[in-house]
């Protein structure tokens, strides 16, 4: 699913950056942009099943919450810090023309730390007030519900209840308003973004529940069939003359535009079991399993060559023949690179350069 989400955020930000004139009016560029609305709820609802695993991993080798939350808090903070690291590395790249304030521009790498954090949290407090024996269920249904309080508060804090008091560059933590005045739907604040990441927690819980591991397939199959259930709900509620918030923005802060996206994703993480499982995925070599193990590095990686100062077509100037060529040429090398990535680690500079260095004829 990482390297689904790595392929969709390839096209999204090589289409986003390099078609111009008529080609951004297409119909070709409103379905891409629209399939941009996946990759980072992806990354997010990928992050909270993995930290499912880890949590409850912790938790039978016997670890206690205070630890348990030590640990996960820790690596959330680092992704955090990355997050921080990466936004200093873009302002100085584009030194002399980037503005300051990109240096507290909220990213996706900020909001899948902090949302680890957060479910760090969660997680302890769980585990700290409730019973061992149902620690599971206690945590996914903790999850579930601090995923939908999340979605429901967020049309609100974007409008009648923004806490304008705050400084701007914390402010743009929950609204994503940045330096601009209203909220910015580009921006990844947690609301609503946190929200997949809880759903994600919620997921990986029910998946290592004693019903799930009986039954094999049949929780994939019930997440795909449920995730249907959750796109029609919502187009259902999403249809109803009443409505709840003074101010109501589908695309943007709708909690039924979330639950649509929460539908596709167990809808694709059902298609991807059966990918792998069935399908293609068990035939060998996987470029979509190579990208997901080094999602974190191409992600970093291709920014600069699709929006930076080393973009490798000329941006908004492009037709659609000429940027479908750029975005191949962007997986290829990201491929090539995630390969070289995964070779090499854990070799020392010296086995390194031996692996790389030709060898000579005999």
């Amino acid at each position: 699913m990482r390297g689904l989400a790595c392929l969709l955020m390839f096209q999204t930000h090589c289409y986003d950056s390099w078609l111009g004139g008529a080609a951004r009016n297409s119909t070709f560029f409103m379905w891409s942009q629209l399939g941009g609305t996946l990759p980072a709820p992806l990354f997010l609802f990928l992050a909270g099943i993995s930290f499912a695993l880890v949590t409850d991993k912790l938790r039978l080798k016997g670890l206690p919450a205070n630890q348990i939350a030590r640990t996960t808090v820790r690596r959330g903070s680092e992704i955090f810090a990355l997050g921080l690291l990466f936004r200093v590395q873009e302002f100085l790249l584009g030194w002399r023309w980037a503005p300051w304030t990109d240096l507290f521009r909220v990213d996706i790498l900020n909001t899948i730390g902090l949302s680890m954090v957060l479910m760090g949290l969660v997680c302890w407090i769980v585990l700290a007030l409730g019973r061992a024996s149902a620690a599971r269920f206690a945590l996914g249904a903790t999850a579930a519900g601090v995923g939908l309080v999340i979605s429901l508060l967020t049309p609100l804090l974007w409008t009648t209840w923004r806490p304008r008091g705050l400084p701007w560059p914390i402010e743009s933590y929950i609204d994503g308003v940045h330096n601009l005045g209203e909220p910015q739907p580009w921006l990844f604040p947690i609301f609503p973004w946190t929200a997949f990441a809880f759903v994600g927690l919620a997921v990986g819980f029910f998946m290592l529940g004693d019903w799930s591991r009986k039954h094999g397939a049949l929780p994939f199959v019930a997440a795909g069939t449920g995730g249907i259930g959750l796109i029609y709900l919502a187009r259902w509620l999403d249809h109803r003359p009443l409505q709840l918030y003074p101010v109501y923005d589908f695309w943007h802060t709708s909690p039924n535009f979330l639950l649509i996206r929460v539908g596709l994703l167990l809808v694709i993480l059902g298609a991807v079991y059966a990918w792998c499982r069935w399908g293609p995925g068990q035939w060998g070599f996987s470029p979509m399993v190579q990208l997901g193990q080094t999602s974190l590095l191409v992600y970093w990686v291709h920014i600069e060559f699709v929006y930076g100062r080393f973009s490798i077509l000329q941006k908004r100037s492009q037709d659609i023949r000429s940027a479908s060529l750029g975005l191949l040429t962007i997986f290829l090398s990201m491929l090539l690179l995630s390969v070289l990535r995964t070779k090499l680690k854990g070799r020392g500079f010296a086995q390194a350069w031996a692996w790389l260095r030709p060898v000579k004829a005999s």
